[in-house]
């Protein structure tokens, strides 16, 4: 799923609303527009009328018109549009013109006064301009008012109002781009801080207590940033008291699970020397009930396998609690001789390889150094080895090599057991985990997560792949020594 912008967010939130402020500034300015051209041609109409009037004459008590030269010139010269005329007598019938031109709600109150409207004729919208003129005729002294109307169809005026439009609109839409511009720029300059407070958030140590600094940030971001250290706070509480938890329930194990160890290896081995002791009693006691010292024996046995097994599932727990990523424990890196290391572990676990017939050897290219602690070091080699004696079998070979590999440091352990199919692979650095070819060996699912996260706090990278002829190798690459 796509993140959200924050930058895209507020140009989108700008760019809505001066949209719909460009729109209603478009029909303004139309309206504007209009006005001016009404104001123009308004003026063309005027002189029009005006030369009209010195063609109108009252003569013997008739009305007689005689259209100027310029009347005439302006009516046939006006491209783009129509002129239309009336010349009618105020309440009386139309001397001459276009009979049915619309006339005004109200005529100008003052001889020689223009009145300008609207109207439409024929289906077509005119502005119209009307004219209040008195005549006179000398002779007879009579005057009568005529009415002098000129019309003229609108197209011209529509054209200069969306040419002036087009022209504002093209500013204004300019003006539009550059203010996105400028809130994009803006809120990319206002985004510096968090992106500084991010870089910083993911470039800390995962273990690094210490809160987040609030110098230099926006007050708007204070109390986000004081809202992560209050979380950061927390978290090394819950942390605290969880390898408090892990170290005391530790310690408080080990004693009563030692102690049950200790007591069943008593009783087991009272037991086995029952019937061969010394004194009447107990002989005659184990000849007495035999089987059921022999069953008593099989109960300690498993007994003493079950708290066996558990004393070291509390050791592995305990040494996956303090390597956990989130435990906050730092590994006291120094120069350390691998290769001293897997030998002494692997002659530590050579009596257990004995005891089930295993062929477990060591080989050594050379001197192998590593940056790491010894303690972690050995613990990953006995996790391995402890791994291949359980799985890959009695009467198995099983050989611990430290080489170097391209310069880098390399462990492995081979062995040609069974091995591990390749879809399990991931999967068994898992916490507890079992595969179903393996739940009848004896073991937690614990040791490889061990490995892993030594590994992981020593910059090691762990492979499992398949061994020449059958088995396994678990192959542990190291970062390379720098130099002194």
């Amino acid at each position: 799923m796509t993140r959200p912008n924050l930058r895209v967010r507020v140009a989108l939130w700008l760019l809505l609303p001066l949209l719909l402020l460009l729109a209603f500034d478009a029909w303004l300015t139309y309206q504007r527009a209009m006005n001016a051209a009404h104001a123009a041609f308004d003026r063309t109409l005027e002189f029009s009328l005006r030369s009209i009037r010195d063609g109108i004459r009252l003569r013997d008590g008739r009305i007689e018109v005689d259209l100027p030269y310029l009347a005439l010139e302006m009516f046939e010269s006006n491209g783009g549009g129509n002129i239309y005329y009336q010349i009618r007598e105020e309440g009386g019938a139309v001397v001459t013109g276009y009979p049915d031109l619309p006339d005004a709600k109200k005529a100008p109150a003052e001889p020689y006064s223009v009145r300008f409207y609207d109207g439409v004729f024929r289906g077509r919208p005119l502005r119209i301009a009307m004219l209040r003129l008195p005549v006179h005729d000398v002779p007879s002294a009579q005057t009568r008012v005529v009415l002098v109307r000129v019309g003229e169809t609108i197209e011209q005026r529509q054209a200069l109002a969306r040419e002036i439009l087009t022209g504002s609109l093209q500013q204004e839409f300019l003006l539009v781009v550059l203010a996105l511009g400028i809130v994009w720029l803006g809120v990319a300059r206002g985004l510096r801080p968090l992106n500084r407070l991010s870089a910083k958030v993911a470039a800390r140590a995962e273990d690094d207590p210490t809160p987040l600094d609030t110098v230099g940030l926006p007050s708007e971001v204070a109390p986000l940033v004081d809202s992560i250290n209050q979380y950061i706070g927390r978290t090394q509480l819950m942390q605290l008291s969880r390898r408090r938890f892990f170290n005391d329930a530790a310690h408080q194990l080990k004693t009563p699970l030692a102690v049950i160890q200790a007591e069943s290896e008593l009783a087991l081995r009272d037991s086995d020397g029952v019937g061969a002791g010394v004194g009447v009693g107990s002989a005659s006691c184990g000849e007495d009930n035999p089987s059921g010292n022999r069953r008593q024996g099989v109960h300690l046995r498993r007994l003493n396998r079950a708290v066996q097994q558990a004393v070291r599932i509390v050791q592995q727990l305990l040494s996956l609690s303090r390597l956990d990523a989130d435990s906050g424990y730092t590994v006291k890196h120094a120069a350390v001789p691998l290769h001293k290391v897997a030998r002494s572990v692997t002659l530590d676990w050579s009596p257990v390889a004995r005891s089930r017939g295993i062929d477990l050897g060591f080989e050594q290219d050379e001197r192998i150094e590593v940056m790491g602690q010894t303690d972690l070091l050995a613990e990953l080699v006995g996790n391995l080895i402890d791994n291949a004696i359980r799985y890959s079998g009695d009467g198995a070979v099983i050989t611990v090599r430290v080489a170097s590999e391209n310069g880098q440091p390399l462990l492995q352990v081979i062995d040609n057991g069974p091995g591990i199919p390749v879809g399990e692979r991931d999967a068994v650095f898992e916490r507890f985990y079992r595969s179903e070819a393996t739940q009848t060996v004896e073991g937690s699912g614990l040791g490889l997560s061990i490995v892993r996260e030594i590994a992981r706090v020593h910059g090691a990278l762990i492979a499992l792949s398949d061994a020449p002829g059958g088995g396994l190798v678990v192959s542990v690459l190291f970062p390379a020594l720098e130099p002194a």
